[in-house]
């Protein structure tokens, strides 16, 4: 996956259903990189205007930016699945990190559909029962 792919799918991880700001820093932590890579690609992202990055307050993801990284959710819920359910792998949840920006919404929906028989309208059922949100 691209770097930037990767920080979107990182900062919709951590921003959560509320949208919170998040810190440079703990974007950082989750990619192992140093705070000052980290502060330099979300001042990409957001000259891009996928991201709103205000030093000392956090990072949110514009609009265009929240759809793109739903897109990477999606892809990376999908490929985990398949990782771990179809080909066993020992770290499905780093393989899928890795691939999802790699992986087109069409194929993550093709093989959601097609190998893991999982129907388009039923996407929740990819999100272990530990992860998903309490409605």
């Amino acid at each position: 996956m691209s770097d930037a792919a990767q920080y979107l799918l990182v900062v919709y991880q951590l921003a959560g259903p509320s949208g919170e700001p998040v810190a440079s820093g703990r974007v950082a932590d989750e990619l192992g990189r140093s705070p000052s890579t980290a502060t330099e690609m979300l001042q990409r992202l957001a000259d891009k205007g996928l991201v709103d990055h205000q030093p000392y307050e956090g990072t949110q993801l514009t609009d265009a930016g929240h759809e793109r990284a739903v897109e990477l959710q999606q892809s990376y819920l999908v490929l985990r699945r398949f990782f771990d359910d179809v080909l066993d792998l020992d770290d499905p949840e780093a393989e899928a990190f890795e691939l999802a920006g790699s992986v087109s919404p069409l194929v993550a929906d093709r093989l959601a559909t097609t190998v893991l028989g999982i129907d388009s309208s039923d996407r929740r059922s990819l999100t272990p029962p530990s992860e998903r949100s309490h409605d």
